[in-house]
């Protein structure tokens, strides 16, 4: 049994409004129940930040949430969708491995960062959005399409333009369908060979503590309205693996510092804690 560890430090069922059951708008992702934490509520406030956080308890396979109905509204994925286009590239062979250099294009950045020939282990980590649009270009319209549908992404809508359609829609995914993607990712579950899950896995491992891990991705979606800040991943901890999904509405570049803490700050609520607790 996970415990929130609030200020009271009681057990998760004592602190749960209402438990129910739900299902994606495209009746595609596992039913799961979904429990509101309200304890979670304060981290939102404390940051003063409006948003919502989703976490998957895997011994009762139950969401444990702050604001169900926002987690169920699909938003543009932005630079999340990294880790689908990382996997999709290499499953269908358009990269041959997240060390191949790739070109950005030799045009002005908006980071000047971005404006080097890297691999997807390296543009990943600063979120390089043109390297990341040659990989989709490379993987084309149709393959991307079809690997959409087979990874059950979303709404799995590409539009017309391969290389900004995660960018500016109109592909959507919800909180609540951010994590069943990212629990089939983690559990071996998605129609993938084992190399090229374990290959994204490796590139997507942010820090580590004794037996304790974090991976994510994090993204802006500048398309929306209000725009919206991502961050998603999952944390392991004594070998049990935590996917989770944070969306906050996001209207300037200011905020994207807090994004990372107000996750952490959601999974020790929930009892998941990414500090080794024999360190010293």
């Amino acid at each position: 049994m996970i415990l929130v560890n609030g200020h009271d430090s009681f057990r998760f069922k004592a602190c749960c409004l209402v438990s129910f059951f739900i299902l994606s708008a495209l009746g595609r992702a596992h039913a799961r129940p979904i429990e509101e934490v309200p304890a979670l509520s304060g981290a939102f406030i404390q940051e003063k930040l409006t948003g919502t956080f989703v976490m998957l308890d895997p011994e009762r396979n139950t969401l444990l949430v702050h604001d169900a109905q926002r987690a169920q509204v699909r938003f543009i994925p932005a630079s999340t969708f990294k880790i689908v286009n990382s996997l999709i590239a290499l499953d269908c062979g358009a990269v041959k491995s997240v060390d191949e250099i790739l070109p950005y294009g030799g045009k002005p950045q908006m980071i000047k960062a971005w404006e080097h020939d890297m691999s997807m282990r390296d543009a990943i980590k600063i979120s390089n959005v043109p390297i990341y649009q040659e990989v989709a270009r490379r993987v084309g319209m149709q393959r991307m399409r079809t690997a959409l549908e087979k990874l059950e992404y979303g709404t799995c809508e590409t539009g017309d333009t391969v290389d900004t359609f995660w960018l500016q829609g109109p592909l959507r995914i919800s909180a609540v369908e951010q994590v069943d993607f990212l629990k089939r990712l983690t559990s071996g579950e998605l129609p993938l060979a084992p190399g090229v899950v374990d290959a994204v896995r490796g590139i997507t491992l942010l820090e580590t503590s004794g037996s304790s891990s974090l991976h994510g991705k994090t993204g802006w979606a500048t398309a929306s309205s209000p725009k919206v800040g991502w961050f998603v991943g999952w944390a392991e901890q004594n070998r049990k693996i935590y996917p989770f999904s944070l969306n906050i509405d996001m209207p300037d570049e200011q905020l994207a510092a807090r994004r990372i803490p107000l996750a952490k700050e959601c999974l020790r609520i929930l009892g998941v804690s990414l500090t080794d607790p024999n360190a010293r």
